[in-house]
């Protein structure tokens, strides 16, 4: 869902600024060399930035590939007129979801023979494919020690036209590169092993954000960023230089200003008591909109230039902040004024690796989180 001015009030939203967006792929790009190409990763609904919007900017600034993960995530962006190439990155097994790549030109990932045997029964014509090979992510693939072999059979299956051969690196983010070395070895040997079948090889790709900062070594024809596309590097060591510029800002009203006495209880099982006469702001978003109970007590919100801490338990609708320390006559917070949960404001900021440093996660998670009753408002 996306706002426009005209929409009501809402309680809570979640902002998108496109031009940071665009920002993020044109710094990417900056790392490329002219040969290779942008596949951005805009699967589970572009990390909760709505796809739809996320996949027309990045298209307008650069970008000329897409991925999803699922058929429908495929069908969604070509309703909505997007005509880039979309490789679908989840396996599809069944009749009913290939006549529907077919019928939408969606490009699936082959993931074993007996699916690309499958897939050339159940075609009514040739399609572009991409053979996924696994190189040790132990995910999706056919294994690196079989792909030559495979690709060898698949190749002489009418149906099936090998658009490119890619694999997923499971350690780039991490400092030690021992894993990445040999997923990349093991990568090169299946390239040298299935050269001899193709008067010209297939498009390469085995880089994600991770992998494109790493080294240029691992970028070959297409690199596939996600969620360095959306402002947040994959590991602290990485891609400091790039300046990327955090996408979605997390934002919802004040509904209620009250003044409790010392010794009250708040929210759920009393897990705060106020130690003295508290001014609480209630905001209205909670966890059946994204924000994880299990920072209860942990949060910070920004609201009038101030980091103010939540308090109590979170609820499914609604936060407690207290505001005692900035309501006064000159900063009286008000109903409708509007909290920053994730974001910048007058100065200060709060991002998903914030939270998810709180709760031990990763920002991906904290992204793809924010539920769809929250709406997406560009700007």
């Amino acid at each position: 869902m996306i706002l426009t001015d005209a929409w009501p009030q809402q309680r809570a939203w979640v902002e998108i600024d496109r031009s940071r967006l665009a920002h993020n792929v044109g710094q990417l790009r900056s790392l490329l060399a002219p040969a290779t190409a942008l596949m951005a990763v805009v699967k589970a609904d572009a990390y909760g930035h709505g796809s739809i919007e996320v996949a027309k900017t990045v298209l307008a600034a650069g970008a000329t590939w897409l991925a999803v993960a699922t058929v429908p995530e495929g069908i969604e962006l070509r309703e909505a007129g997007v005509t880039a190439p979309i490789l679908l990155l989840g396996a599809a097994n069944s009749s009913e979801q290939i006549e529907l790549i077919e019928q939408w030109g969606l490009q699936p990932s082959i993931v074993s023979l007996e699916q690309a045997q499958y897939f050339q029964e159940h075609l009514a014509q040739p399609i572009d494919v991409h053979l996924k090979i696994d190189t040790g992510m132990s995910r999706l693939g056919i294994p690196w020690q079989k792909a030559a072999d495979c690709c060898q059979i698949i190749r002489k299956l009418t149906k099936l036209q090998i658009a490119s051969i890619y694999s997923h690196l499971a350690t780039p983010d991490e400092p030690d590169p021992t894993i990445l070395e040999l997923q990349e070895q093991r990568f090169a040997t299946v390239v040298a092993e299935i050269k001899p079948l193709f008067l010209r090889l297939p498009l390469l790709h085995i880089a994600n954000s991770a992998g494109l900062m790493v080294s240029q070594r691992l970028h070959h024809d297409l690199v596939r960023p996600g969620i360095a596309l959306y402002g947040l590097c994959p590991a602290p060591h990485l891609g400091h230089q790039l300046g990327l510029q955090p996408v979605m800002s997390v934002k919802a009203r004040v509904t209620q200003v009250k003044t409790i006495s010392a010794g009250t209880g708040v929210s759920y099982g009393h897990r705060f008591v106020a130690q003295r006469d508290t001014t609480i702001a209630v905001v209205g978003i909670g966890y059946a909109d994204g924000v994880p109970r299990r920072l209860s007590g942990q949060l910070e919100l920004l609201l009038h230039g101030q980091r103010v801490p939540q308090i109590g338990n979170i609820t499914m609708d609604q936060i407690m902040l207290d505001i005692t320390d900035i309501s006064t006559d000159s900063t009286r917070v008000k109903v409708n004024d509007v909290a920053t949960l994730l974001g910048e404001a007058e100065g200060e900021k709060i991002t998903a690796d914030d939270w998810a440093n709180l709760l031990g996660t990763i920002s991906w998670e904290i992204l793809c989180g924010f539920k769809h009753r929250l709406p997406r408002v560009l700007v």
